[in-house]
Formats: structure tokens, C-alpha cells, sequence
């Protein structure tokens, strides 16, 4: 049977449509009438995740019978619990300092509506019945809801990158890895190299992407989070990756075998001179191919869009986080009841701390 998700539709409209509105009031859409705020137009970013769930979930039934997950209107019947907060986009505008009418500097405070949000998490009856464990949060910009993380550590939370989050507050363990949003169009031609001129392309300024469809490998180094935009971009062209990073988490891992899509080098070969464009050279045509027919079958769970793509992977990947979630509200609710000064269960369940290989 499909997991009953519960969809808080009841969140005040500031922590949704609200800040959608002060986004576009930042680029100077001053005069948005509060009448229309559902029917403003989310802006496209690489964080759009918390969109397209909250889109999913309100889609008609019958548009929804591909789904993991099944929608439910009452509470007492649901598995998890959805909060549609748009947390990444609440960071971006945060960033934005604009005017409005009387051309005052208003600003916008992503830490205020972080601590307001959850305080009125914090009042409601399910989530204070589990401590929040069975609530799902999108978390996809590094930067959302840090400043709220020790009060939702119990959430399951949809991270882009791991290792930006505290391990006392995120593991693999209930946590999801996520995609970005591709930048760039999906390449939709067959495997193939004649076309291809490019050995090694890498994108450096996120507006400039075309030569990746043009291109055999594209580069992708570690930056500020060990997987970025760029590295699904080069997915969705048929670039071969080239991902140079020690460590890293990469999204649906236990369904994609990026072996067999991605070429990995550790940062110390990478930056021997000479080493990577001979090692490139030394990639046969078969072997490319072989990459590409691998990036052609896999790159629908990197397309947001795509009927069985990104937003149903993330809800089959949350999905098998259920058992273990039902497993600590258990083990809560046994603790809560002997008076015995016992560790929360997440300390050995749920920390990258508990000695659990994550990456």
C-alpha cells in the first residue's frame, strides 16, 4: 500500500505564497495584490524541490496514480506529514534588500520566519504527539532552516548536501539527498561522440552551459557543497561527470550506480599536471558510449517535470524511511514511559555519529 501523506494546507499563506510575494516585490513587483497570491508564479531556482512537492501533492487525484505516496485529508490517517514551507526561497530573498512604494528599504528576515515557522510547528497536535519524526521538510539550500535545525533535527529532511548539516542534526540513516534543479535543457539526442568536440568542458558561470551537449566530460570539483547544479546539468546532457571530491553524497544512491555514469578522482591526482586530460585521452570510445547509454537511462530522476521523475523518487525515497520512523516513535514512546534517564534513540539511530558508514 502507497504512505498517507498529510499536507499541512493550513500553514499560514506567509510561509508559502507570502514568500513568493516578497520575492517578486524584491525585483520590483511592488504592487502584488494580496488577492492573487496563489496565483503567483514560483520562480525558477536549482532549490525548487518544496514547489514541485507542494504542486504534486495538491494535483487531482487522477493525475496522480504514478505516486508513491497517497494524499490524505485527515490527519488521523496519515503516515508522514508534509510542512509546505519554501524555506530555500525564504533564504533567497533574505539575501535581497528592496524598496517599497514610498522607496523605503524594507528587509526581509529568513531567520525571523524560520523561528516563527516553527513555533507554530511547535503548537500543533501531530507534531507534538512524535516530536516531529514522522514531518517531512525540504531543506535544499545548505543554508535553510539553519538557524531552527536543533528544534526539527527529528524531521525527516530533504538536504542537497549532507555535509553541510550538523551530524547530530541530519544522516543518511532519515535523511534524503536530493537533486538540484537542472539549469540547463536535457539533451534528448542518442549516445553518440560525433557530434561532441569538447573532451573536457567545464562551467564555471552557471549561465554558461551550452557547451555541454557539445562536450564528452564535463568537470565537476567539490565547491561550496560537495554536489552541485552542475553535476546534474551534466547529467541530463549526456556529459560524462568527472567528480572530484574526497568524500561525497550523492542523491538516490541506492538506485543509481554512479559508477557507471560518472567517472570519480580524488582532488590530489586531479590537480597533477597533465594528469586529467591524459587520463580523458585514454578513455576509449566504447567506454564513453557505454557511459552515456547509463546517463540516458537514468537522467528522468534528475528531470523535475518528468511524470516518473525527481518528485517521485523523493517520495519513494521518503517512503522507505517510514519503517525506521515508526521504529524511534516507538522507542520514544517506551522511553517516555519508564522514568529511566535513557539516550534519545536518534543519538544512535539517526547521527552520523552512531558509527553507520554514510557515505
Amino acid at each position: 500500500m502507497r504512505v498517507k501523506v498529510y499536507l499541512y494546507d493550513d500553514l499560514p499563506t506567509k510561509f508559502t505564497y507570502g514568500v513568493v510575494e516578497h520575492f517578486w516585490t524584491a525585483h520590483g513587483f511592488a504592487d502584488v495584490a494580496k488577492s492573487t497570491l496563489q496565483k503567483l508564479k514560483y520562480p525558477s531556482h536549482q532549490h525548487s524541490l518544496e514547489w514541485h512537492l507542494l504542486l504534486d501533492l495538491t494535483r487531482p487525484e487522477n493525475e496522480r496514480t504514478g505516486s508513491p505516496v497517497d494524499r490524505v485529508m485527515d490527519p488521523n490517517e496519515a503516515d508522514l506529514f508534509y510542512v509546505p514551507f519554501f524555506s530555500s526561497l525564504s533564504w533567497v530573498v533574505s539575501r535581497t534588500h528592496f524598496a517599497n512604494g514610498s522607496g523605503q528599504v524594507k528587509k526581509y528576515s529568513d531567520s525571523e520566519t524560520q523561528e516563527e515557522l516553527v513555533t507554530w510547528l511547535e503548537a500543533q497536535e501531530y507534531w507534538k504527539r512524535n516530536k516531529g519524526r514522522d514531518h517531512v521538510l525540504v531543506c535544499q539550500n545548505p543554508n535553510a532552516l539553519n538557524r531552527v535545525m536543533d528544534r526539527i533535527k527529528n524531521a525527516v529532511l530533504l538536504v542537497s548536501d549532507l555535509g553541510r548539516v550538523r551530524p547530530d542534526h541530519s544522516s543518511l540513516v532519515k535523511d534524503v539527498v536530493v537533486p538540484d534543479s537542472h539549469r540547463i535543457s536535457a539533451y534528448n539526442g542518442d549516445v553518440g561522440v560525433e557530434d561532441r568536440k569538447t573532451l573536457l568542458f567545464f562551467m564555471g558561470n552557471r549561465f554558461h552551459k551550452g557547451g555541454m551537449h557539445s562536450s564528452k566530460f564535463c568537470l565537476d570539483p567539490a565547491g561550496s557543497m560537495s554536489a552541485s547544479c552542475r553535476l546534474f546539468d551534466a547529467i541530463v546532457s549526456m556529459c560524462v561527470p568527472v567528480i572530484v571530491s574526497d568524500i561525497i553524497e550523492l542523491p538516490f544512491e541506492n538506485v543509481i550506480d554512479y559508477r557507471k555514469i560518472a567517472i570519480f578522482l580524488d582532488p590530489t591526482s586531479a590537480v597533477k599536471q597533465g594528469f586529467l586530460v591524459t587520463m580523458l585521452k585514454n578513455v576509449t570510445t566504447e567506454r564513453i558510449l557505454e557511459y552515456q547509454r547509463e546517463l540516458k537511462l537514468v537522467k528522468r530522476y534528475f528531470e523535475y517535470k518528468d511524470p516518473n521523475g525527481t518528485v517521485n523518487e523523493v517520495w519513494r525515497q521518503v517512503s522507505q524511511k517510514l519503517p525506521l520512523i515508526k521504529l524511534m516513535i516507538s522507542c520514544d514512546r517506551r522511553l517516555a514511559t519508564t522514568h529511566v534517564s535513557e539516550p534519545d534513540c536518534s543519538a544512535c539511530l539517526c547521527s552520523n555519529q552512531s558509527g553507520i558508514v554514510t557515505t
